[in-house]
């Protein structure tokens, strides 16, 4: 049984998910208030995270930096309130894997629930290492470095540059990704997509302003090449 940490500081949507999780038969550990999760991630064996980005004493953004630091890699699934796009971004940024916004509903939560807990047991399956300009990634043991540096990405932004190293000098388009990498294309948009390249821009190209390795085809989508 998968073992799901909500983090989560309004009563009525943590009472909420937690109903609606334990009739999906996860097990459900939970928290208020932010270093309260934190420290439970640490001593639970946590698969997946739900956390609310504003919470007291440790905010959402917070909570799911230092996890990465610390060496966490379980998918985060980031619930926010606010609709600015720098948050987004920045969650993905920080090592979220995917985020809703308040107000969403339960279908759309446990689908992405699902999608992220599905492609977090495939990740390391089929392409285990591989290396393009000053990069060097280990879908294994999920570690990313780029001119000897580490390079902290999330499981969905493994998922998605693995997806885009298996059809290198191939156009990938953005709802092809969406299919194959979330695994269901009703709630995610394609400015999802966008986001995610342009943070492993970001992560992974010397220059993200004039990429070399993830670039943009007109019109049409995305390309990998590794020789850029």
């Amino acid at each position: 049984m998968k073992r799901i940490l909500i983090i989560e500081d309004d009563p009525a949507i943590l009472r909420g998910l937690e109903t609606a999780l334990t009739e999906e038969h996860y097990e459900i550990r939970s928290a208020s208030d932010g270093e309260k999760g934190y420290k439970l991630a640490h001593t639970e064996n946590i698969d997946l995270i739900v956390l609310d980005l504003m919470l007291p004493t440790k905010n959402g953004m917070d909570v799911c930096r230092d996890l990465r630091n610390d060496g966490f890699n379980m998918p985060i699934l980031m619930l926010t309130s606010k609709k600015e796009e720098v948050d987004k971004i920045l969650g993905l940024e920080l090592g979220a894997d995917d985020y809703v916004t308040k107000p969403f509903s339960v279908r759309e939560l446990l689908a992405r629930i699902k999608a992220l807990l599905r492609r977090h047991g495939e990740i390391t399956k089929e392409i285990e290492t591989y290396t393009f300009g000053n990069v060097e990634i280990d879908f294994k043991k999920q570690e990313a470095r780029r001119g000897n540096k580490p390079v902290q990405l999330s499981t969905r932004e493994y998922a998605v540059l693995k997806f885009f190293i298996q059809h290198e000098g191939e156009v990938v388009t953005r709802d092809g990704l969406l299919n194959e990498v979330w695994g269901y294309d009703t709630f995610p948009t394609t400015r999802t997509v966008d986001n995610y390249v342009l943070s492993l821009r970001k992560k992974l190209e010397e220059d993200p302003n004039s990429p070399k390795h993830l670039v943009t085809v007109p019109t049409a989508g995305y390309k990998f090449l590794k020789e850029g």
